[in-house]
């Protein structure tokens, strides 16, 4: 996708993945630095809200090479389980982190896995304690992609 360097759109993450081409929100904050404005689906070490590098393909994507500012928030994707009680369903998942001041995307109806943005301001330990429950009853599998020595140390 072509993006305006002033303008906002779509920036890749360079993270190796041959499967993907999912991108992350983006707006131009400089001539080479962008503002992530949603959950990386499949990128790990990036959250919302973080400045990113980034370099200009051939092509006109743009990719992001490194990180230069942290937000603070976190990024965890969550997948349920087909055969468990919420079934594939990705607003399920969503009815239950909400409460947590939790926002994401779902990926894909074939693919109902949900990124969410865990602010900085978030409940840390409610968080993960609604993670591993969750996890625990069959509800679903989930993964920190960008994760805070706040997030560790709840």
């Amino acid at each position: 996708m072509s993006t305006s360097r002033s303008g906002s759109g779509s920036f890749h993450v360079k993270d190796g993945c041959p499967t993907t081409r999912k991108a992350c929100g983006a707006a131009a904050v400089g001539p080479d630095t962008a503002h992530i404005s949603n959950a990386p689906f499949l990128q790990d070490g990036v959250a919302e809200g973080d400045i990113v590098r980034f370099m200009t393909a051939a092509d006109g994507t743009c990719w992001a090479t490194e990180r230069v500012e942290a937000s603070g928030n976190c990024t965890i994707r969550v997948l349920p389980i087909p055969d468990g009680p919420l079934g594939r369903s990705a607003h399920a998942v969503h009815e239950r982190l909400a409460p947590l001041g939790l926002g994401g995307e779902t990926f894909s109806d074939e693919l109902p896995l949900v990124a969410f943005t865990v602010p900085v301001t978030a409940d840390l330990p409610a968080v993960k304690a609604i993670l591993v429950h969750g996890e625990t009853e069959g509800w679903w599998a989930f993964e920190t992609g960008c994760v805070t020595d706040a997030w560790t140390a709840a």
